[in-house]
């Protein structure tokens, strides 16, 4: 059947990513793909354009090997002067764990950006100035949009009396090998200050350092909700790590765009683990993890009503309410 073909104007959701593995795994989680439409010669993003439910998305991945905040940025930017009624972001993708006492994070796990002990879900943990005291980190980040935490309150109600849909569209992942949690291998977490012994793999390290978790009684994906913070560098070292995530209140996970978003794409963050934000990363966790935060971000989509998002301000009108400016 031929691909349908909308107008600008019919799009409300805007989802950005920043690797291809990330894009694959969101035009997996559409419904419906929709054709493109003409390019602005001034916008060098390149959407995919479909339907999850009752909501058109536009999907934009960041060019290849531009990852970070300012990247993000940009495409968040055209995106939204490409698609002027987006009413709400989603950044989408991969992340480092931070697991802790409190938090039982284990690879393929997914963490959402929630308010928590006075941040707003998502923290620049590397933006301030240098002080005769030390370190100051400075600035604030916007909390994710009022409905999309409305859709979180409905989703963990749904967990708890095991009706989540997660595991429903997690199978849409089940016809792409790539994605397979058996092709991730083995979900490994080493003391924090044991470093990476060497080589591409860590056959080498010592499997003695290995912290040892009790097996979790199946292999679903666990939804953690909390602060996930965000900076210009990739974290892989775990003393450093759990240090940042102290002096938060508690960390769930790290990424390097999100804040590069919260105060002109007014969004919701959605991680999967891939690591743990230390010096034995790897890249085998990808693939999977990028398909679990997909298939929670479906999830949003599948309890948020189109009609009560057609009712909230763009995107734009909310960015230049806070400004003042008048369009």
């Amino acid at each position: 059947m031929a691909k349908r073909q909308l107008h600008r104007e019919d799009y409300s959701v805007g989802w950005v990513c920043a690797l291809p593995i990330e894009l694959a795994a969101a035009r997996l989680m559409l419904d419906e793909e929709h054709r493109h439409l003409g390019q602005d010669p001034n916008d060098t993003n390149l959407y995919t354009l479909g339907r999850i439910g009752e909501h058109n998305v536009v999907i934009a991945c960041l060019p290849a090997g531009q990852t970070g905040t300012n990247s993000a940025a940009v495409v968040a930017m055209q995106m939204r002067s490409a698609f002027p009624l987006i009413r709400f972001g989603l950044m989408v993708g991969i992340g480092g764990g931070v697991p802790s006492d409190e938090a039982d994070i284990r690879l393929g796990d997914v963490v959402v950006s929630q308010p928590h002990k006075g941040h707003g879900g998502v923290v620049q943990y590397d933006f301030g100035k240098a002080t005769p005291s030390g370190f100051e980190r400075t600035g604030f980040l916007n909390m994710p949009p009022t409905i999309l935490l409305n859709g979180i309150a409905k989703i963990r109600s749904n967990e708890f009396i095991g009706s989540s849909s997660l595991s429903e569209y997690l199978s849409k992942l089940g016809d792409a090998p790539a994605f397979k949690r058996d092709n991730a291998g083995p979900d490994v977490l080493y003391e924090t200050s044991y470093k990476h012994a060497g080589g591409p793999t860590c056959g080498s390290c010592g499997k003695e350092m290995a912290v040892g978790r009790q097996p979790r009684r199946n292999q679903e994906a666990v939804v953690h909700y909390g602060t996930i913070a965000s900076g210009s560098q990739v974290m892989r070292d775990g003393a450093t790590r759990d240090k940042v995530s102290s002096e938060f209140g508690g960390v769930l996970c790290f990424e390097m765009e999100a804040a590069g978003l919260m105060n002109s794409f007014p969004c919701l963050v959605i991680r999967g683990i891939c690591d743990y934000a230390d010096s034995h990363k790897d890249k085998n966790w990808q693939p999977y993890a990028a398909g679990t935060a997909a298939a929670y971000t479906k999830e949003v989509l599948s309890v948020v009503p189109a009609l009560g998002v057609s009712r909230i301000p763009t995107i734009d009108e909310t960015i230049n309410g806070r400004t003042g400016k008048r369009s």
